[in-house]
Order: C-alpha cells, then structure tokens, then sequence
C-alpha cells in the first residue's frame, strides 16, 4: 500500500486513527494520531512498501523505545511485520529553536546555555546506551509547552536518510554546537535552514560568536569556538563529544527556563482581588430617571412637604406629595416599570389626599440660646484667625512671610534599565598613518562581563599618544536610538587618564556630543546632567593614564528604550 492512498480516519492495529498528515517526503509520512485505546495524541510515521530503509527505521525505533530520559521523544511502538509498516511516537506540542530565533532574535545567553545543556545531557545519555542522533538541526529541540525540553528523533532521523557515522559522538557535538550557536547569534551555521541569515565565512572560517552579537559571553564563546573549532586557544582543548560540552555547559552560568512554550519575557499574571459586596443597582422606569425602591424593613417618615406660598417662582404642574402607607395596609413597593411590587394591593402611583394626612407630627424642638451662639461663633472667629497666621509664619523663622505651597506629588520616571549593546569596536579615526592595532579588533573584550579580558591600547611615549593623535577609544552601536542615564566602565591600569562620555546619532567624532568626562581608575560611572539621546555611545580617552596605555575590561549602559 502506498503512504499516498493513505486517508486520515485509517485504523493501524486496531487502536491508532491517522487524523492529519503533517509532512511528506521520501516516502515516508508524519501524521497525527489518536491512540483510541488510551485516548491521547500520538505521532504516527507510515511509509510506502518499497521505501528502502524500513527495517533500519523500526530497529531504530525500538531501540529508542528502551531509553528513559525524559528529554527524548519517547517511541510507544514500532512494526514491519505487516504490508503498512510504522513508528508510533510520543507527540510533543511546543516551541522549536528555530522557530524561537526567527520570530524573537538571539536567545538570552543563560537560558541558552540552559536550553543547550539539558540537549546535551539527553544525547550523552542516548550515546551511553548505544545510541546517535546524527541529524541534529534547530527543528529537533523544542521547549515544550508543558515546561520541559524535547529532543525529536533520535535514531529515526538518521535511518531516514540511511545517515551512519564511525565519529557518532563528534557528529552529535558538532550538531549541538551549531545550535548554541544559532541560539546565541541568530545565524545558522549551514545554509538550509530557510528564513534564518547564515554566518558569513572568511576562507571557509566561522566567525566567533561574539563578532555577531555583542552580549555573548566570554564563557559561552569560548565553548562555542571549541566545539565548532572556530580558532580555538593552543592550551583549550576542543569538545569532541556531548558529555564534554554537558559539562563545559554547567560551568558557564545559566538561567532557568520559563515556565511555558517560548523563551521570550511573559507578563506576570495579576493577582485577583476579592470581589466588592454586591449591591442591587438603583431600578429604572423606562423613559424616566432613576428611582430607589424603598425598603419595606426600613421604612422613614415622609418629610412633610410645605405647601408653595403666593408669589413663588416656582413654575410647572406640582406633584402630589407622596402618601404614607395607612396602619395596618400592605405597601405597595414600585418595580423599574413604575408597577406595582409584590403583594400590593394598588398601582404604583399613590392617589391624591389631604397634603399632611397621616403625617406625623414634627418632634418639638428646645428653644435656641442665641447669646451662647454668639460667643461660640466669636471663639471660633479667634481660633481660626491664629491658625491662619501661624501658617503663614511656619519655615520662616517667624517673619511673617507667606507660606509655600508645594506642588502636587506626580508619579516618579521608571528607573533606567541595562540596554544591550549590539556592538563594540575599537575606534581610532584620527591621524590613519599611525593606527594602533587595537582600534583594528572587534573591541569585545570591553563588554563580554569578564574581568579577565580588556580591551587595551599599545603603551605610547607619552600621555597625549606620543604626539601621534588625539585620543582613542571604544565605540558601542546600541542597534537603535536610546536615552542614555549613565554608563559604567573598568579601567584598570592606574588614574590619570581622562576619558570623555559621548553620545550621539552618527558613528562620527563630530557627530559625538561629550556629556561627561572622568579622571579616575577603577569602576566609574559617567553620567550626563541630562539623559542623552543616541544610537552611539563613544568612551573616548583624550589623554593617557600613568600606565600609558589605555584599558577598559567592562562596560555597561544603563537607560531606557524608545
């Protein structure tokens, strides 16, 4: 039977319902299924009767089926015996790598390393027991969106593509290796991974990690160039298999992962707040304003209305006062359509009557003491006389000057974040037929996070470069327009140097506006009066510290974005 008359509704030993077909290729095919006797979904590979590698895929399968790392597609069954051959595979919901960088850019470098590391660990545990990988690309890890990492098709791939390998351990690391690396710089490293940039190459040679993105850490590059063998250091020895880069991995600092598909920021869910009492909203008659139903349990007397004397001004028709349910009747209570409530005997409109029958008489009230009155109001006269005055006189010493009123509180600015800077480079645009070979590097070293690099000039003659130009420096590419609030570098190798802080919108000396300077050593923070606003962000050293050379080991930008 050919996989292409296959139907979706299809029945495979009696329990597995092929329902949507996911891909086709090579004569084989992916479905999704469900397990009828279990009631859960199920990945189901079907192939066409002369597909040539089907014995290779089952043994495959079935030896997948007996590893118990969590991190490992698990394989529930797998069967040639019959004409329609099959793999039937957990089916995992997620997020691939892949789809992670194209849709959001380079993963943060801890969650990366996290990511990276729990793959690592589940392909050395497959190696221990026999097994390879061997097609490893972006689209075989997935976070899944229970929480968890997944590796897809461990064995099955390569037995696909009848893949075999005599280095099995190298070929995975590699692999490995090559989605760190797309992890932390969003370039793939080979050239079929579709919307994804690839990694320019000079004579055949990646670049390092760092050289793409900025905020790669030491650490992590290092690892990267091990295992990719992209000019690794004479004393570091390269990662040739997944335990070692496992490792290497574990001792690089890590962020634990979120709790849900993607590795992008997720808003932390609100709180619920206790609902407030209910109470019934007021009943409204169609057409008319709003009325309040009485409560029967809480009835008040009824003001007496006083009848208008001649002469008044009042205009229009009077409304009949309201009248009082006589002792012993039942009230009538008036709904929202002005009918009457329940149990009434009468309309919702009370008839005419006599204006004050049933009126109860007003309390009678003790006579006023008008000259107690008239001394009260004349204390109280004093009293608020002196308050005012002492107001008047507070905060000044008592010189009679009018008190200050101080302006309305408003909500305080969000505090500035650190920016990421997208790249470094040395900086040395004046007297070119003198350049210093630190202005030719890539000027990472002053914003890898490690104290034990720095980006460094040559030593000169003298404080002001020997004469040969008039300052040096790093300059940082934000990616975009930010408003800057400070920025704090390390500069080692003694004071006496001046190093200015400028900031503007073009990657030009002219363009850069100075915003503060700084003469000291050490960890220093430059900070501008007021925010300034720019793309680029140039440390600029006029002069030389006593070492004669200038040094920054780290730096970072604090601001906001936008």
């Amino acid at each position: 039977m050919s996989t292409s008359v296959i139907e979706p509704g299809t029945r495979l030993a009696g329990r597995y319902r092929l329902e949507t077909r996911v891909s086709e290729a090579g004569g084989s095919t992916l479905w999704k299924a469900i397990d009828e006797i279990l009631a859960r979904a199920v990945a189901v590979r079907t192939f066409a009767p002369d597909f040539p590698h089907i014995n290779a895929v089952v043994t495959a399968a079935r030896a997948a089926s007996r590893l118990t790392d969590p991190r490992l597609t698990q394989v529930f069954d797998a069967d040639d015996s019959d004409e329609l051959a099959y793999v039937v595979s957990e089916w995992v919901s997620g997020e691939t790598l892949h789809a992670m960088v194209a849709s959001r850019g380079p993963l943060e470098p801890g969650r990366a390393a996290t990511l990276l590391c729990e793959a690592a660990e589940a392909i050395a545990a497959a190696h221990a027991a026999g097994l390879a990988h061997l097609k490893l690309t972006p689209r075989d890890l997935l976070w899944t969106t229970g929480g968890t990492v997944k590796l897809l098709g461990l064995g099955v791939e390569a037995a696909l593509d009848g893949v075999a390998s005599e280095a099995p351990a190298l070929v995975d690391a590699q692999g490995l290796g090559r989605m760190l690396y797309l992890a932390l710089t969003a370039h793939s490293v080979v050239a079929d991974e579709g919307d994804l940039p690839v990694a320019a190459t000079a004579d055949g040679r990646l670049p390092a990690p760092r050289t793409l993105h900025a905020g790669v850490p030491q650490g992590l590059d290092t690892i990267v160039r091990r295992t990719l063998d992209i000019d690794p250091a004479p004393d570091q020895e390269p990662l040739t298999t997944p335990a070692a880069l496992a490792k290497a991995l574990r001792g690089v600092p890590r962020t634990p992962l979120p709790l849900f598909a993607g590795l992008g920021t997720h808003p932390t869910p609100a709180v619920p707040r206790p609902a407030p009492p209910r109470t019934p909203p007021p009943r409204q008659a169609s057409g008319s304003p709003t009325q309040t139903v009485p409560d029967p349990a809480r009835r008040q007397p009824p003001s007496p209305r006083p009848a208008p004397q001649a002469g008044s001004s009042r205009s229009g028709p009077r409304r009949p006062a309201a009248q009082p349910a006589r002792p012993g009747a039942t009230r009538a209570t008036p709904t929202a359509h002005g009918s009457t409530g329940h149990g009434s005997t009468g309309h919702g409109s009370a008839g005419r009557g006599t204006p004050n029958e049933f009126t109860r008489p007003a309390p009678v009230r003790p006579p006023v003491n008008r000259p107690l009155i008239a001394v009260a109001a004349a204390v109280a006269t004093i009293v608020v006389g002196i308050g005012a005055w002492k107001i008047t006189t507070m905060g000044d010493g008592g010189q009679g000057s009018t008190a200050t009123t101080s302006p309305p509180a408003t909500s305080a600015p969000p505090a500035p974040g650190k920016l990421q800077i997208a790249r470094a480079s040395g900086f040395d645009p004046t007297q070119p037929d003198h350049p210093d070979p630190t202005a030719q590097s890539t000027g990472q070293e002053a914003v890898d996070s490690s104290p034990s690099s720095a980006w460094r000039t040559q030593t000169y003659a003298s404080a002001d470069f020997g004469r040969l130009k008039g300052g040096l420096g790093v300059m940082l590419d934000m990616g975009r327009p930010v408003k800057i609030d400070n920025v704090r570098a390390t500069l080692p190798g003694g004071g006496g140097g001046t190093l200015q802080l400028r900031v503007g919108s073009a990657p030009e000396l002219a363009s850069l506006k100075m915003v503060d300077r700084s003469s000291s050593s050490g960890t220093v923070t430059l900070k501008p009066t007021q925010p300034a606003e720019g793309q680029y962000v140039l440390l600029w050293f006029t002069k030389l510290p006593s070492g004669l050379k200038a040094q920054i080991s780290d730096v970072d930008v604090f601001g906001w974005t936008g």
